[in-house]
């Protein structure tokens, strides 16, 4: 790549940006990054940025607002450092699940999110399965909108699924499952639920025949695990085998790991745009998008069409 491109990553994901430093057969860029005693954060480039396009992979995973502020603090670095170009790389964007007010009275989070990235300086943001596409609408930069269902459908073909059904736990993931259904030639199903809370779902209703087929059950994010477990056992309620879970971004809070050890899942398929933990169950299987992120940089920073990264059609 061009000696002017530089990648750093923050301190959420290292093994992920040093995976795509590896495909795109670069080092990433040396960067102190720690806490005073009083808890701020400091950044420090300990190579010159002037003049350059500079890459900063930053997912927003637990704890979410460290990670956060962190990214704000290294995009004002590289700026007065005169990076020629800011460019944001987050796999997992958080606070995409307040992209609209629901209630009189709540905050549009994502959208504050998005003014004060690109207030503090960045240029472009390359992020992956947003919650609500029409997040990208909330910045007034370039926005490279990825997604990993080309990887999880690519894997879920090579399974050779017997009598399948795309399960979409709710409304707001049913164009996405039928996307999946549409690639692996299958049918696919809606669950009805309630929230009575924060992270916490009642299944109401189920639009589908899913009697004797095996669920493959697809969503962009798993969070505490309620909601898919749920999902799964509703499903078996109705006559349905052990089910498959796909999702994008392992958020994975409280004991979600070990919910989803369930012995009605057969398998978990998630990416790595969150790092997990070594140590978990063997049915977790984790599909690297980091070829896909280095390949969007290569794009970028060379020329041709993101869609181009699209084998299904984008999102």
């Amino acid at each position: 790549m061009n000696g002017n491109v530089k990648i750093f990553s923050g301190s959420s994901n290292p093994r992920l940006a040093e995976a795509m430093g590896k495909v795109l057969d670069q080092p990433l860029g040396k960067v102190k990054l720690s806490r005073f005693k009083s808890g701020e954060l400091y950044c420090h480039y300990e190579e010159p940025v002037r003049n350059c396009d500079i890459f900063i992979v930053q997912t927003f995973s637990h704890p979410i607002n460290e990670h956060l502020v962190e990214l704000m603090v290294m995009i004002d670095a590289a700026k007065r450092a005169s990076a020629r170009t800011i460019n944001l790389v987050i796999p997992y964007y958080g606070y995409s699940r307040q992209e609209r007010k629901a209630a009189p009275r709540e905050p549009i989070s994502a959208k504050m999110v998005a003014d004060i990235l690109t207030t503090v300086g960045a240029d472009r943001v390359i992020t992956v399965d947003l919650h609500a596409a029409a997040i990208q609408g909330f910045f007034n930069i370039p926005v490279d909108h990825l997604t990993a269902l080309d990887l999880i459908s690519d894997y879920i073909r090579k399974k050779n699924i017997e009598n399948p059904i795309i399960v979409s736990p709710d409304a707001g993931r049913a164009t996405t499952a039928e996307r999946l259904a549409n690639i692996l030639n299958a049918p696919f199903a809606m669950m009805i639920k309630k929230r009575p809370n924060h992270n916490e779902s009642v299944i109401t209703h189920v639009i589908g025949e899913v009697e004797g087929r095996t669920p493959i059950i697809i969503e962009d994010l798993i969070d505490t695990g309620t909601t898919i477990v749920n999902t799964v056992e509703g499903l078996r309620d109705r006559g349905a085998h052990d089910s498959f879970v796909c999702a994008t971004h392992a958020v994975f809070s409280g004991p979600a790991l070990e919910r989803l050890d369930h012995p009605n899942i057969r398998e978990v398929v998630i990416t790595d745009t969150i790092g997990i933990p070594d140590e978990h169950a063997s049915r977790f299987h984790v599909i690297s998008v980091a070829p896909l992120l280095a390949n969007a940089i290569h794009i970028i920073t060379q020329g041709g069409s993101i869609s181009s990264l699209f084998k299904y059609g984008g999102v």
